[in-house]
């Protein structure tokens, strides 16, 4: 089983400092957090009720979001409670194999000396985050604010490695739809607009948020920081178009496919229809001349079945060469 607690650290001047404290002794770890830009991040990985409400009176985190957390399958959002927010993101990761898009959630508790992070699924570890932040000392020195941007862009990164894979797939189906075979696309287009709005209801929301720290409408954001949310909000306009785009591909192909199964059902009935006038024709023929009538033209002629047998031949054959240059066969 996974670790609760997956990582908690005092940051001082951009770097990590040493603390003589357990790692889930969360209020003495905050009470080393004594200097201008020093800040704890505190990372969580499914925690239970009890484990976050202990978190919480450390931090003085507002219950209400306390309880989203703890909730989880929220959607993306930016709140405010006192001098602290509570940011919600979407995590993505993709399944090639069942072409299924899988979701998590991160929540960010934000305060002026403290970061909280609470993930829910498998997805948008934040570990590799943390790891590049500590090798940066210049963004540290940016606090809070940092840590924010840098799970962010994390987790907008992901959202572009889903919407590739899942590019890749749209393009197998358009493939498919338009070949030569005969290909039943219908089920797996239908999963595939469905694992799009699963992206569209991560990427949609959070444009919001982005949007009010690219601004500068969020009061601990420097001016210095908003260029770099702008970043993520380039990113993720991108995601959208992306988003959008397949969307309407997905829809096209369907529409082509339905089409193409009409076409393809009018060229079955005309080879049907060739195929019983083939077999009517010479049926036709033997019918008549089977009659048991005594006056018939021909009935007693010594060539009269020859006759009959090429009549029936003659006749297929002309009408085969007519459905052949007709394309009904």
């Amino acid at each position: 089983m996974a670790p609760v607690i997956v990582d908690s650290a005092l940051y001082r001047n951009g770097t990590r400092v040493p603390v003589d404290c357990a790692i889930q002794d969360f209020e003495k770890l905050r009470s080393k957090a004594t200097g201008k830009d020093d800040f704890v991040w505190v990372g969580l990985h499914e925690p239970s009720e009890t484990e976050l409400e202990d978190v919480a009176r450390a931090f003085g985190l507002h219950p209400l979001a306390v309880e989203d957390a703890y909730k989880a399958h929220q959607r993306p959002k930016l709140e405010r409670y006192d001098d602290s927010l509570f940011l919600i993101l979407k995590t993505l990761w993709y399944i090639d194999a069942n072409d299924a898009v899988e979701t998590g959630e991160i929540n960010l508790f934000v305060g002026p000396d403290f970061i909280v992070s609470v993930r829910h699924g498998q997805g948008s570890e934040l570990h590799t985050a943390r790891n590049m932040l500590e090798g940066k000392e210049s963004v540290l020195t940016h606090g809070p604010t940092a840590v924010v941007y840098a799970v962010c862009d994390t987790v907008v990164d992901g959202y572009a490695d889903v919407i590739m894979s899942l590019q890749e797939d749209v393009d197998e189906v358009e493939t498919s739809v338009f070949s030569d075979g005969r290909t039943n696309d219908s089920s797996r287009i239908y999963t595939l607009k469905r694992e799009l709005a699963e992206v569209r209801r991560a990427v949609l929301p959070l444009r919001e948020p982005i949007r009010r720290f690219a601004i500068g409408e969020i009061t601990s954001v420097e001016g210095d920081d908003a260029p770099f949310f702008r970043d993520i909000q380039d990113h993720l306009a991108i995601a959208v178009e992306n988003v959008d785009t397949m969307e309407s591909l997905l829809t096209s192909a369907f529409e082509a496919h339905l089409a193409q199964i009409q076409v393809q059902q009018n060229n079955d009935m005309r080879k049907i229809s060739a195929g019983v006038g083939l077999v009517a024709a010479p049926t036709l023929i033997a019918g008549v001349y089977g009659m048991n009538f005594q006056h018939m033209p021909e009935l007693g002629w010594y060539l009269g079945y020859p006759m009959a047998v090429l009549l029936m031949v003659a006749t297929s054959a002309a009408l085969w060469v007519f459905f052949k240059k007709s394309g009904w066969l």
